[in-house]
Order: C-alpha cells, then structure tokens, then sequence
C-alpha cells in the first residue's frame, strides 16, 4: 500500500460519509448534523487505513486513541446540540439561498469541506495506524500528551455541561473550575491531543503527518475555535471583557489581579 493510494481510499471514504450526512441533513433541514460526524470521519478513515495496512498491531496505539477521541467529541456534540435545531451560522446561510441552491452549495462548502479535511488533518492518524513498530520513547510521549489532552477537555466540557444546565446562571459568564485558569480550556486539550497525535506519527516514522497536526492547531486557534468564539461572546456576554482581563486565554495560568 502506497501513502497515496491510502490517502485517496480515506479522501474518498470521508467525503462519501459526508455525503450520507449532507442527504440526512436537508431531509432534516439540519445542517449542523456535519458537526456531530466530525469525530466519526476520523474513526472512519483510521479503522480504513489500518485495514489496509493489514491489522498491524503497533497501529492500535495510534488507532484506540482516536476512536476514543472521535467517540466522546460526537457523542458531546450531538448531546449538546440536542432539541437546539440548526445552527446559526447554518441558518444565516440559508436564509440566503433558495433550498436548492443551498443544498448545492452546502454540499460542497460545508460537507464536502469537512470530509476533505478528514483525510487531510488525519494524516497523522494514517502514519500511526500504518506502523509495524512505533519509537518507545516518542510513543510515551505521545500517549502521555493524548491523555492529559483528552481529560483535560473532557473535564472542561462536562464543567461548561452543568454550568449551562443550571437556569440562575443564564447570561453568566463561565469562570469556574479549569475555566478560571483558560478562557478556552476545552480549547487547549484539543491542541494537546493534536500534538499528541503528532508525536505518534513522530514514533512511527511520519514525520510527514505532522503539518496536517499544525493545521488542526491552526484551525482552532483562528479559524473555527478561539477567534471566532471570543468575537462571539464579546458581542453576547455582559461582563466577557472583565473575565478576558483576569484570565489567560488559553494556556491555563493564574488569574489576574485587577
């Protein structure tokens, strides 16, 4: 199996799942399905390489993490955004376009980007799930950064998860728990498994997987994650920019005194 062979069957499988999902969600008129497959796309392609790679058990230390990953984050998502209806963004989107101009165009601007994405960002995941043996030290290293990465937002998500369950704090300001440290806790593991990840290709030998890790990283810094989210809760959240003032945003650290 060449590199590019294997990346083109996960190109093709990603793109045919988001797919699937782009049918479901104009049946639903719920475009924010694509979110709750995100994670899913990735168990996808790494389950599909590793196949093709031929079982190779050193690929399980790359392959266990990401389903567990991929698992979580679309089991989150989708409890989250239960009973919500489509997003916003999805929303303003469609409120421009005709039905069937929308379902062309989000076809291809939103389900057809997010499964390319899959297979690029997952080249990591193809490097790790490919190997016949792993590097120990770069392998404990990768593990170690995974984990703390995926407790890490794990535990700042289920503390965001009861601080919006809770009706007197509607219109607060979350500043409690890993969120007095981070503005973007759940933010930072993300990045933290990233790198994780990438320091598994690392122990594999796929040194070539690492830029599609700084991608991700990039995406969540200033595209989809951080910027976009600290525009939006400037706009909607009274008394954001004093909580910005005291607290980092997103390596965790001490609050500061003001």
């Amino acid at each position: 199996m060449t590199l590019s062979v294997a990346f083109l069957w996960g190109l093709l499988a990603a793109l045919g799942l988001m797919t699937l999902v782009w049918g479901a969600a104009m049946r639903r008129r719920d475009a924010s399905l694509v979110d709750r497959f995100w994670g899913i796309g990735f168990i996808v392609v790494g389950v599909l390489w590793w196949g093709m790679a031929g079982f190779p058990a050193a690929g399980l230390w790359m392959l266990v993490p990401v389903v567990l990953w991929g698992l979580r984050l679309s089991a989150y998502i989708t409890w989250r955004n239960w009973g919500h209806g489509e997003d916003a963004r999805y929303t303003a989107m469609r409120g421009e376009l005709s039905d069937a101009a929308f379902a062309r165009r989000s076809l291809v601007t939103i389900f057809g980007l997010q499964g390319a994405l899959v297979a690029v960002i997952g080249l990591p995941v193809l490097a790790g799930v490919s190997a016949q043996s792993m590097q120990p030290l770069l392998l404990a290293a990768g593990l170690a950064a995974w984990a703390f990465g995926f407790v890490f937002e794990t535990v700042a998500d289920l503390q965001m998860a009861r601080f919006r369950a809770d009706p007197q704090r509607r219109g607060e300001v979350m500043d409690r728990g890993l969120w007095r440290y981070s503005r973007h806790p759940n933010y930072f593991g993300e990045i933290v498994v990233w790198v994780g990840y990438g320091l598994l290709a690392l122990a594999a030998g796929g040194w070539w997987g690492i830029p599609s890790a700084v991608l991700m990283i990039v995406l969540i810094l200033r595209v989809s994650g951080v910027t976009l989210l600290e525009s939006h809760l400037h706009e909607t959240r009274p008394g954001y920019a004093d909580y910005v003032a005291r607290t980092p945003a997103l390596i965790p650290g001490r609050p500061r005194r003001r």
